[in-house]
């Protein structure tokens, strides 16, 4: 991932600012008034730390992908996917 991230360079606001852009595009509810509901603003927060968390795991890219792809497409329901199947934080020494 190192070597990839060498050859391609961003401005640092653009790299900042994806992960936003795509988790406000993926959770904007709005009730019958036109205002948005709390709920998805909690949402909101957890999908975008949920992505962090991904970008912070040492799993290849492809695997990445896929869990950001189901963050993001399914917003609430790929939260609860990802926090059970994602097998993040297990160890390797074995110990519990």
């Amino acid at each position: 991932m190192n070597k990839l991230l060498k050859n391609i360079s961003f401005p640092p606001a653009t790299l900042l600012a994806l992960p936003l852009m795509l988790a406000l595009s993926s959770c904007s509810k709005y009730d019958q008034y036109g205002n948005t509901r709390f709920i998805w603003i909690i949402i909101l927060v957890l999908d975008v730390l949920a992505m962090f968390d991904v970008f912070r795991q040492p799993w290849t890219i492809g695997k990445k992908i896929l869990w950001l792809a189901i963050i993001y497409f399914m917003p609430f329901l790929g939260l609860i996917i990802y926090y059970m199947f994602s097998g993040r934080g297990k160890s390797n020494t074995g110990i519990v």
